[in-house]
């Protein structure tokens, strides 16, 4: 299987987490990560499963990801597979009340990322993930490049 993730990052841990669902998956299946400033529509074309990811920058995913996700119309990606994860902060982690209640109703990315693909005629395969960072710059929680390569393995185990 060709599989394609194309991803953001600004601290490098959503970035992390993109080369660990790669790592993962390269030794059965072909694997293509891109910067999402990088990658184009064309690039998708030959993929058989895509992975977008994104961090969470203002509820929503990051300009570079909405840009790479603005390439693909309604239909464009007709009965393709494809699966949406973020990197985010636990929102229980939140000390403020009123930013906690803001996150909470404002969400993350890769909910976002997913509706996106899915206007676009993908099939999503799995609910979209998010994986854990300690504060705005991180590092990555304990554990989350482990959950990752395990998140990777079971969107092709189904």
């Amino acid at each position: 299987m060709q599989i394609l993730i194309v991803y953001d990052s600004f601290f490098g841990n959503t970035e992390q987490i993109a080369r660990q669902i790669g790592e993962a998956l390269d030794k059965t299946h072909k694997v293509e990560t891109v910067r999402a400033g990088d990658a184009t529509a064309e690039m998708t074309t030959a993929a058989e499963l895509l992975i977008v990811g994104s961090p969470t920058r203002g509820f929503r995913p990051s300009e570079d990801t909405a840009r790479f996700l603005d390439l693909f119309g309604r239909g464009s990606l007709d009965g393709k597979k494809v699966a949406a994860f973020d990197t985010r902060i636990p929102v229980e982690t939140i000390q403020s009340g009123l930013l906690r209640f803001i996150v909470n109703k404002g969400g993350y990315a890769a909910p976002a990322i997913a509706k996106k693909l899915e206007r676009s005629g993908a099939r999503l395969i799995a609910p979209p993930e998010g994986f854990f960072v300690n504060g705005t710059e991180g590092p990555l929680k304990e554990g989350e490049l482990e959950r990752a390569a395990a998140w990777a393995r079971s969107l092709i185990s189904g």
